[in-house]
């Protein structure tokens, strides 16, 4: 099953209008989409090794421009948005990354933008605490861009070896991510309660 998700991924990726879809999905990652953009940068990167830069550069630049769209949203809409978030598992987030914004200030928008976290809760919080936009601006592109340049290179360098252990082990990697989120989600529910 996941083999055949995996193979036609790898095919959508090279498909002409793939970096219009990454664009959008980097941008709208960064605000208020829950999908990180490394679902179509890693294959398209391991589908056309020699654009694996471009593609990194494009989704920093649409996830820079996504964060801003977040800030815009934190800045103007927060107290519109913040009896829905209330309700939602965003609002815990929320408030740590409020936490860690009040203490370390765009040095948490930094780290927040490199780490596999929902950036958008970053994103969101720095427009609600009206953090100065340009230095926002500069880390979010400076984060995110390390991520991605990170992650290009690696797939990039990596050898033809990699991309068929990863078909190989695929259907594996697949359910064993479907049992992590069915355990985590059973995990919170009951916690919750």
């Amino acid at each position: 099953m996941f083999q055949k998700l995996y193979d036609k991924t790898l095919r959508w990726s090279r498909h002409r209008h793939a970096p219009y879809y990454l664009g959008f999905v980097s941008f709208a990652d960064s605000s208020f989409f829950p999908l990180t953009p490394l679902v179509m940068l890693a294959p398209m990167v391991l589908a056309q090794r020699d654009k694996a830069f471009q593609f990194a550069l494009l989704t920093t630049l649409m996830s820079a421009l996504g964060g801003i769209f977040g800030y815009g949203i934190g800045y103007f809409l927060f107290e519109m948005i913040s009896p829905w978030l209330q309700t939602t598992h965003y609002w815990n987030d929320y408030l740590a990354a409020k936490t860690e914004v009040d203490k370390w200030g765009i040095w948490a928008v930094l780290i927040g933008g490199f780490l596999p976290i929902p950036y958008k809760v970053f994103t969101i919080t720095a427009g609600s605490l009206n953090v100065a936009l340009l230095p926002f601006v500069l880390v979010s592109t400076i984060g995110r861009g390390s991520r991605f340049f990170l992650i290009a290179f690696l797939l990039k360098s990596s050898s033809k070896k990699l991309e068929t252990k990863l078909r190989d082990y695929i259907n594996k990697i697949g359910w064993v991510s479907v049992a992590t989120i069915v355990i985590s989600v059973s995990v919170y529910q009951f916690l919750k309660n």
